[in-house]
């Protein structure tokens, strides 16, 4: 039987359209904070940035495999998501206070020549891991990130072993 499979292959395409989207949804409100409102991320912020990234990449790769490879790329997004919930996590805890951030929080700075540098430490704010640069409700950026990439891991670990399975008959 051919349509099992058709629906099969067309429920993870779309599954993988769904997790494109949000992920460049997500990614526009990042660059829209940053850009459009001036709010400058920290090294962590930018660190949550990354999963969301690798998510497209798999995405449109899960657009054109067979829809066994696009159930195994469905998969290895929510893994890619539930990584991007434990960078999310962490920095909760940096902005709580639970635990020190890392050695580059409160500096972003790249390679260059010497003058390149002097002219970034000399022109660009210190964004501060543990001072969140947004808030709504009492909860961060990094606070909404966490509850996002866990919501989307749970749903593309249901996705990728349930949507399309063939029913016991």
């Amino acid at each position: 039987m051919l349509y099992p499979a058709i629906m099969s292959r067309f429920t993870l395409r779309a599954v993988a359209v769904m997790q494109m989207a949000i992920s460049v949804l997500s990614l526009a409100a990042a660059y829209t904070a940053q850009y459009g409102f001036n709010l400058q991320p920290c090294i962590l912020c930018l660190y949550q940035r990354v999963p969301f990234a690798v998510v497209i990449a798999l995405s449109i790769i899960g657009l054109f495999v067979p829809a066994r490879a696009a159930r195994a790329l469905v998969a290895l997004s929510g893994a890619v998501f539930l990584a991007g919930a434990g960078i999310a996590f962490f920095h909760v805890g940096v902005e709580q206070h639970w635990w020190e951030g890392t050695s580059s929080c409160g500096a972003t700075l790249h390679q260059g020549s010497i003058e390149d540098l002097r002219a970034q430490i000399m022109g660009a704010p210190i964004v501060k891991c543990d001072t969140p640069a947004w808030t709504l409700l009492g909860i961060s950026m990094a606070g909404y990130n966490l509850a996002m990439s866990l919501g989307l891991a749970l749903a593309s670990f249901y996705a990728a072993f349930v949507v399309g399975q063939k029913k016991p008959s």
